[in-house]
């Protein structure tokens, strides 16, 4: 299938879709094979020391020579420090999130890096067309990870009417149908993590792909509201702490117990203590499949759901 939009036009890519930038998670050998497979991959800076970070990208460019991005969190220690190597390294995406990348965008415009933040409102969609971004991933609170209060189902189409620039639907999309409906709403592509996270390339330790595979539907939990940066994660030992913490509204207890913890999850198998960020499909994803399977499933299932909706019924 070919599903053309401005998005495959803008990263110069066959599939309009895009690898979530995990930290952790999200290694140079996902995000090649996500590339190779016609969508673009993303490497998930997170905390990443500089110097890991440029191997995690030289590593990308002998795997593919196709494009790929950097997920940039704005909140890291070092971040000015980064940005400059990415910059140095000329990585062709940058996704961002945790803050706001105004301070970086006239350089990242400047070295022809095309610039998609990651945004839970359409006030901060405009905000970021208004400072020159290429596009926005507008990311539900199905997502794994760090959440904001909407739905997909009603962001998507409320950034498609605020924004001239594409719209990128995250959150709540496992198959071809999510991501049917994700087009149906107005965006020009998807942004898919969890299913990601049981890739045959993803680096994740064994145990934490065997937990999201046995994941049921109500298995997520929202964890740290109190904080006012909540995290969508599965169900586990650290979780129940966490909300337990939340209830009391002991916030720098939460951020003393969580810091590190999602690195010890999916690094370590640690999977009763370490922070298991994960979406609400977690209950779609069945099986361990290569990057190239899932991106082919994805855009045959969109097809196929594209195609019925797209025929008249006989009477």
């Amino acid at each position: 299938m070919a599903l053309r939009t401005r998005v495959t036009t803008l990263l110069g890519i066959e599939h309009p879709i895009i690898q979530g930038g995990m930290a952790w998670t999200a290694t140079a050998e996902l995000s090649a094979a996500v590339s190779n497979a016609g969508g673009i991959g993303i490497i998930g800076a997170g905390h990443m020391p500089t110097d890991l970070l440029r191997e995690q990208i030289h590593m990308a460019k002998a795997l593919t020579d196709r494009p790929f991005g950097v997920n940039l969190m704005l909140l890291t220690p070092h971040i000015d420090d980064i940005v400059q190597m990415v910059l140095d390294e000329h990585v062709p995406v940058v996704t961002t999130g945790a803050g706001s990348p105004s301070k970086y965008m006239a350089a990242l415009k400047a070295a022809g890096i095309k610039i998609i933040p990651v945004v839970p409102s359409v006030a901060l969609a405009k905000r970021m067309q208004s400072i020159g971004a290429d596009a926005v991933i507008g990311e539900g609170m199905e997502a794994g990870g760090h959440i904001g209060d909407l739905t997909t189902l009603v962001l998507t189409p409320q950034l498609a009417d605020a924004v001239s620039i594409p719209v990128i639907a995250a959150g709540g999309i496992a198959d071809g149908r999510g991501m049917a409906a994700a087009f149906a709403l107005g965006a020009e592509g998807v942004q898919i993590g969890t299913r990601f996270m049981c890739a045959e390339e993803c680096t994740i330790h064994p145990d934490v792909k065997d937990v999201l595979i046995k994941a049921k539907d109500r298995d997520t939990v929202v964890t740290g509201r109190s904080t006012g940066h909540p995290v969508r994660v599965l169900k586990n030992k650290l979780a129940r702490e966490i909300m337990e913490l939340d209830r009391d509204g002991k916030v720098e207890e939460i951020e003393a117990l969580g810091a590190g913890k999602l690195a010890l999850a999916m690094r370590q198998g640690d999977t009763a203590m370490g922070s298991l960020m994960a979406g609400q499909i977690a209950a779609m994803v069945c099986r361990i499949e290569s990057a190239a399977d899932i991106v082919t499933d994805l855009m045959n299932g969109a097809e196929e759901v594209m195609r019925a909706l797209g025929t008249t019924p006989e009477a």
